[in-house]
């Protein structure tokens, strides 16, 4: 019998790491070639690993939650025959050495994903031993760095937080609930938010909206959330700059024709954000098929990865829970973020006179590095007397050519 190591392949362009989502195999079961192995999730995505080998499992490098470097070891194999070289399409890791340079002579040569991820780490490249050709520091070197500080660094000591007769419940977070929390903490770190509110008489939309579901139209039933989109689609025409993206280590916005809606959708998972891609070559009733197929196929956990990425402009909605206002976090690398309050009956002035309207706030946030606060007044203005107006929304929207 012979030993196979199988290494954490590289399943995206950057990659350095990924998160153990999910273990499909046990110390010591016979498995077979191709067998699901294990869920891994990236920045990108999550994946299935399956086995290059046929063998029975010796060891499994790393718990559910835990953090693999690219080119780790995963998992050890016992396999028929001898001693077992890796297949040809198994992933190789490259050689890392542990010492450290004094000083090195001009610009560190490494990729731009090397290069974010050192600066995010506090390492500095002109101290690392680069390994790779012709004298590039590649992601094992990093790895090469963090051991050496974990070999130095003393043993945390844990605090004593009570036990479990004083009613204390220590839930790990991992997969997708910490990848939300990292992505999070990350956009109000890096993110200067600016929240405005506003106020929305939806009236005569709701009106509508009970008229065109009471017809029982084939295309069937549209939510408030398709006219909202509308009349994001429609403002922007005159407010481009709020659907961007912002790159803040290369300082560029990038602007875009088209408008890719992400749909912030609660799932048992977590929050996803599903994307309705060129939101201005739909009416109505497409907008609200969409919506439908991708809150189910979110929810359901059937979301293709094209489905979830590539939004230019983010709309969230806890619908009749959704209070009278909030303050979203902007999903980066975009710049702006509409959330949707609950509509109530409230007490207005209308031509001198105290009526009872069905009212409802807009919550938005900006990234104010990019958008004024003039501006962001004037694009909600703008999406305030389209919903205020609604037949403008009925109209179907012009076929465009986006980016």
């Amino acid at each position: 019998m012979g030993r196979f190591v199988f290494k954490l392949p590289d399943v995206g362009e950057g990659t350095a790491e990924a998160e153990i989502v999910k273990w499909h195999v046990a110390i010591g079961e016979e498995i077979h070639e191709e067998q699901p192995l294990v869920d891994i999730m990236t920045d990108k995505a999550t994946v299935e690993v399956a086995s290059p080998v046929s063998g029975r499992i010796l060891s499994r490098n790393g718990d559910v939650g835990a953090k693999v470097a690219v080119g780790s070891e995963l998992v050890v194999f016992e396999v028929a025959g001898g001693e077992t070289a890796p297949r040809q399409d198994a992933p190789k890791a490259e050689p890392a050495s542990l010492s450290i340079k004094s000083e090195a002579p001009g610009k560190a040569l490494a990729s731009p994903a090397v290069r974010a991820r050192a600066r995010s780490l506090g390492i500095d490249l002109a101290t690392v031993a680069a390994t790779g050709p012709g004298g590039r520091i590649q992601h094992a070197d990093l790895d090469a760095i963090l051991l050496l500080r974990q070999a130095s660094a003393p043993a945390p000591v844990k605090p004593v937080m009570g036990t479990a007769e004083d009613g204390i419940e220590d839930v790990k977070i991992f997969g997708l609930r910490r990848r939300i929390a990292e992505r999070m903490q990350d956009a109000k770190r890096r993110i200067p938010h600016f929240a405005y509110v506003e106020e929305v008489d939806v009236t005569e939309l709701e009106d509508l909206r009970r008229d065109l579901n009471a017809a029982q139209d084939s295309r069937g039933r549209v939510t408030l959330l398709p006219f909202v989109i509308r009349a994001l689609v429609k403002s922007i025409e005159d407010h481009p700059g709020v659907n961007a993206h912002f790159d803040d280590e290369q300082g560029v916005i990038r602007r875009f024709k088209s408008v890719h809606a992400g749909i912030a959708t609660q799932t048992e998972r977590g929050l996803l954000v599903p994307v309705i891609r060129h939101a201005e070559r739909k009416d109505i009733w497409q907008l609200a098929a969409e919506i439908s197929r991708l809150s189910e196929a979110s929810r359901s956990g059937k979301a293709l990865r094209e489905d979830l990425v590539g939004s230019t402009i983010t709309v969230t909605s806890l619908g009749a829970l959704g209070g009278i206002f909030a303050t979203p976090i902007i999903n980066p690398p975009e710049v702006a973020v509409i959330g949707v309050n609950k509509i109530e009956h409230r007490p207005v002035v209308r031509d001198g006179a105290i009526v009872i309207r069905k009212m409802m706030n807009l919550s938005s946030s900006y990234d104010h590095r990019i958008v004024d606060g003039y501006d962001a007044a004037a694009f909600i203005k703008s999406v305030k007397t389209c919903l205020e107006t609604p037949a403008a929304l009925m109209s179907a929207p012009a076929s465009s050519v986006g980016s």
